[in-house]
C-alpha cells in the first residue's frame, strides 16, 4: 500500500486474544474464535477495546502440511469494495460478523489462503472495520524455513508462497502496519511501515519453544526502538498435545522498548492502553527519524 499522510494519533485500547488449541475441526475453531472476540470486546478495565487481534493460523492446526487442506479463497483486491455476503471464505464471513457484532476493528490473525487464479497458498492476515468491512489484507512476506539441529526443522516454503506487498490500514485513531510472525526478523518491513506513517505495527505470530525464549521479546523491543513505534505480536496459547508448541507470551511494546503487557503461555486476553505521548516524546528527545544519513547509505523504499 502506498504511503501517505498519517491520520491523527489518538489514544486507544489494543486487545490481544491468545487463543487456545486449534484442533482439526475448522468449524469448532471458528466458533471458539468468535466467542473469544465477543469476550474480548466485553472485557478490560471499563474501556471498550477499539482494536482486537487474533493469532497466526487460528482456524487450523499450525504446520505447513496442514495449510493446503485448510486454505480458503478470499479474492480480495485492494482498493475495491469487498462483498462479504458473496465470499466463499467461511473464515472471512465469521471475522466480518464478529467485528460488526463486537463493534471493533479486528485484525483476524492469519489463515491459509488459496489464490483461485494461481492455486498458490499464502499465510494471510485480514482486517475488518467495526461495520464488518474487509479493509486490508497482508500475505506473509518471509517464509519460516529454519533448521536448528536437534531442536526444530520447519519449512513453510514446502506449501506456501511469500507475499509481495507491505500493508497498513487507517482507523479514526491511528495508522496500523501489518506483518506476520517471521516477518519480524526482517527489520526492513517494520521500517517501511514506520516510514509510511504507522504509529502501531501488529504481527500475528507463533514462535516455538526454541525461538520463543531466545528472540520473541527481543525482536519486538528491537523493532519498537529502531522505529520509535508501538509494536505487538499475538500468539496462540501453548498446547503440549499439539504437533507445534507455541511460545505464547503475546505482548505490546512501546516506542521506548518498554513491555506494556505480556500474556503467559495459557489462553488469555490482554489489553494495552496505547497513549501517543511516548511516541511523541521519544521522537522529540531522540530524533533518529530526522537524523538518517541517506548520503552515506541507501534509503529504504517506503513507497513499495
Amino acid at each position: 500500500m502506498a504511503s501517505g499522510v498519517a491520520p491523527v494519533f489518538n489514544p486507544f485500547t489494543l486487545t490481544l486474544i491468545q487463543l487456545g488449541s486449534t484442533g482439526p475441526d475448522k468449524a469448532v475453531n471458528l466458533q471458539h474464535a468468535h466467542e473469544m472476540v465477543m469476550k474480548a470486546a466485553k472485557s478490560g478495565s471499563g474501556t471498550k477495546p477499539q482494536v482486537v487481534v487474533l493469532p497466526e493460523c487460528f482456524n487450523s492446526p499450525y504446520g505447513y502440511v496442514h495449510f493446503p487442506t485448510y486454505a480458503e479463497n478470499i479474492g480480495y483486491t485492494p482498493g475495491e469494495e469487498y462483498d462479504i455476503q458473496a465470499s466463499v471464505s467461511e473464515s472471512v464471513k465469521m471475522l466480518s460478523s464478529a467485528a460488526k457484532e463486537a463493534g471493533v476493528w479486528l485484525i483476524g490473525g492469519s489463515i491459509p489462503e488459496r489464490d483461485e487464479e494461481t492455486d498458490k497458498v499464502y499465510n494471510t492476515c485480514t482486517v475488518y472495520s467495526p461495520t464488518g468491512a474487509l479493509v486490508a489484507l497482508h500475505r506473509k512476506v518471509h517464509l519460516f524455513d529454519i533448521d536448528i539441529p536437534g531442536k526444530i526443522t520447519f519449512k513453510e516454503s514446502e506449501t506456501l508462497t511469500g507475499g509481495e506487498t507491505t500493508n497498513y490500514f487507517d482507523t479514526e485513531f491511528a495508522r496500523i502496519g501489518l506483518g506476520i510472525c517471521y516477518d519480524v526478523r526482517f527489520q526492513e518491513l517494520a521500517m517501511i511501515s514506520a516510514r509510511q506513517g504507522c504509529h502501531v505495527v501488529v504481527y500475528p505470530g507463533a514462535f516455538n519453544l526454541t525461538t520463543g525464549p531466545l528472540h520473541w521479546e527481543l525482536l519486538q523491543r528491537a523493532r519498537a526502538v529502531d522505529n520509535q513505534i508501538f509494536f505487538s505480536m499475538c500468539s496462540p496459547a501453548r498446547d503440549m498435545t499439539a504437533g507445534y508448541h507455541a511460545w505464547g507470551h503475546s505482548m505490546v511494546v512501546d516506542p521506548y522498548g518498554k513491555v506494556l503487557v505480556e500474556a503467559d503461555e495459557t489462553e488469555m486476553i490482554v489489553h494495552a492502553n496505547i497513549d501517543p505521548e511516548p511516541l511523541q516524546s521519544v521522537r522529540s528527545g531522540i530524533p533518529v527519524t530526522k537524523q538518517r544519513r541517506f548520503d552515506v547509505y541507501p534509503d529504504v523504499n517506503a513507497d513499495k
